[in-house]
């Protein structure tokens, strides 16, 4: 992984563009890893459909994420001779093999390192110049430290031989870097994000794949006055981040499927008393404990509909890395708006993937809380108003003290088991999602034709890829990616469809979750497909761009 980041680092530096996602296995300690990379000239957003090299530093636990890493006939392998014979499952690919004696050749340098040998052969082949590698050497690790010399000799010594290699798939470097690109993961993002909208608390359990925006938040809230609190577990976590939020301080809490799981009772407790909370959750390969360390998207229907009883909420979803910024701060000026929970569906690929992008926009959405002031009449917490949104009370102003609890109530806040009062309160709560502004943020929709995909989340950016191939095919498609998810915009998704004879739906589930919301909400006109499967593998362009041409011939 620290070589495989250097490797990204050093391609930002060099003006390219880059993506990295990670595979490793559910164990705590050891086992397998891969840093899975890859390099471009202009913007990426994900995983091509196959590697052009694949260089292990040892053979150990590779047939256990070999389907991981699709190569073919004009793939490198790179191997160190020492370690043994190659496994069998990446001998069916007819790839060509070479050997590079990476711990032989680290032992002849002091303090030297077999990855960073590997780090200077694979610079060397895809053309990084030897000035942004070192660079990113030094930017990575402690300065004046022995490391530095010792690593800096060993991609030396790697990059000498990759000289040797003839590899025509070369970078065409042009240039440093614009001034201000990022170097960023999309759980850092949606941190960021969280910020960004004005979210000042955190609770959150630590959790794979979640735990990382924890880890850039707790500094960073800091830094503008705010604070992270590692609860005990995920219902503290949740509870905690409604009692800062009924205080009049924008909340958050992180989590993954299970941890969500837990949160689902209290979150119908934010939505009784309309407490405006933003909870993500980073999904990962179910049920239960599942695989922590894979990606999927399989907690949509938990999401939508995990709560008991009505119980109107948001859920939206970011579409890339980048997107994670600007998706979270949206989320909370929903949340804070229209004083309802908002859930971000992230996942682990988006999440722990390390992107160089161009600075996102940010800034567009801040959450600012409608905050009741002393009338001089009898306050009423949960007023029926138009909107189904009523001002807020901060807690210790004089008389505007009121109930807030998970009972149903009435407009003061008094408990009530009244017919009248369940209804009103349950027909309030309904329309502020009904009547709220979502505004052109609920979907991104690029090009036009006969045949649409329409996906979500992480398939978005191999599911533009294959839109893109097509194209060029002169296959006429569009793209349709929803980042609203809940509630259902029947209407906009009618006009994106509009003159669309074909739908193919996207999405990483092995039941085909996202498919059947759809055709529950929507009335999807013309013939449609569906193309699901569950992690850990990734969906690739080629899975989708082979359907489009599959159907244009039919």
């Amino acid at each position: 992984m620290t070589s495989g980041n250097m490797l990204l680092r050093a391609a930002a530096l060099a003006g390219c563009y880059g993506f990295m996602s990670r595979s490793s296995g559910p164990q705590i300690r050891g086992g397998e890893a891969a840093a899975l990379i890859r390099l471009a000239n202009g913007p990426i957003e994900g995983l091509d459909d196959r590697f052009d090299i694949l260089l292990s530093v040892d053979w150990g636990n590779l047939d256990r994420f070999a389907m991981e890493i699709p190569l073919n006939g004009e793939s490198l392998i790179v191997g160190d001779p020492a370690q043994g014979e190659m496994p069998p499952a990446m001998a069916g690919f007819g790839a060509k093999r070479l050997d590079l004696p990476m711990k032989d050749m680290a032992k002849a340098i002091p303090g030297g390192r077999a990855n960073m040998i590997a780090l200077g052969y694979v610079a060397g082949l895809v053309g990084l110049p030897d000035g942004m590698v070192d660079e990113a050497v030094r930017g990575t690790l402690e300065p004046g430290s022995e490391a530095v010399a010792a690593s800096l000799a060993a991609v030396a010594a790697g990059r000498e031989i990759a000289a040797a290699v003839d590899f025509p798939r070369k970078l065409k470097v042009s240039g440093p870097a614009r001034a201000g690109r990022w170097l960023i993961t999309g759980n850092e993002a949606t941190g960021y994000g969280a910020l960004s909208g004005g979210v000042r608390f955190v609770a959150a359990y630590p959790i794979t794949p979640a735990t990382e925006i924890l880890e850039w938040m707790a500094p960073a809230l800091a830094d503008v006055g705010g604070a992270l609190v590692q609860a005990e577990d995920e219902l503290a976590s949740i509870t905690m981040a409604i009692g800062a939020s009924y205080g009049g301080t924008p909340a958050l809490t992180a989590t993954s499927g299970p941890g969500l799981s837990l949160m689902t009772e209290s979150l119908g407790l934010a939505i009784a008393a309309e407490v405006p909370l933003v909870v993500v959750d980073v999904m990962r390969g179910g049920p239960s404990t599942g695989i922590p360390t894979k990606s999927e998207q399989a907690d949509l229907n938990i999401a939508l509909f995990g709560t008991h009883g009505d119980a109107p909420h948001v859920v939206v979803a970011p579409n890339s890395v980048a997107d994670c910024l600007a998706t979270t701060e949206w989320a909370v000026h929903l949340a804070e708006e229209m004083q309802v929970p908002v859930v971000v569906l992230s996942d682990q690929l988006m999440g722990q993937a390390r992107m160089v992008i161009d600075p996102p926009a940010r800034g567009a959405y801040v959450g600012e809380r409608r905050v009741a002031t002393p009338n001089g009449e009898a306050y009423r917490r949960y007023a029926l108003t138009e909107s189904g949104v009523s001002p807020m009370a901060v807690p210790g102003i004089p008389g505007l003290m009121y109930t807030a609890d998970g009972l149903e109530h009435n407009e003061q806040g008094t408990p009530s088991s009244q017919a009248k009062d369940h209804v009103a309160q349950l027909d309030k709560r309904q329309r502020k999602l009904s009547g709220g502004d979502f505004g052109s943020h609920c979907a991104e929709i690029e090009g036009e034709g006969e045949i649409a995909v329409v996906t979500w989340g992480s398939c978005t950016a191999p599911a533009r890829e294959a839109v893109a191939r097509a194209r060029e095919a002169g296959i006429e498609a569009k793209l349709i990616s929803l980042r609203l998810l809940a509630p259902a915009q029947p209407a906009m998704l009618a006009g994106a469809l509009a003159g669309v004879k074909r739908i193919l739906v996207v999405e990483q589930t092995h039941s085909g979750q996202f498919h059947r919301y759809l055709r529950a909400e929507h009335a999807l006109e013309g013939e449609v497909r569906a193309l699901h499967k569950p992690g850990p593998l990734p969906m690739r362009p080629g899975d989708i761009y082979q359907q489009l041409v599959e159907w244009s011939r039919s």
